[in-house]
């Protein structure tokens, strides 16, 4: 069963997701308040370089061969 390489492939693409959603809140300037605290853009800019990286990350593992298993 490929159910590791599913697993990582499904992690990358909502990571990449995630990623996107935070530049969309940058490029429409959107304010996050959670009660009294406020979230600034530098926020959604550090989170769209991690997330990127991790998808990236995630996607490329999936595309590495494993050795096959012994018998």
């Amino acid at each position: 069963m490929r159910s590791p390489i599913v697993g990582l492939r499904v992690s990358s693409i909502l990571f990449g997701l995630v990623c996107l959603a935070h530049i969309v809140r940058l490029w429409e300037r959107w304010e996050v308040r959670i009660g009294p605290f406020w979230f600034g853009h530098v926020t959604s800019l550090v989170a769209v370089v991690v997330t990127a990286l991790l998808s990236v990350w995630l996607w490329s593992l999936s595309k590495k061969k494993t050795a096959a298993p012994a018998p």
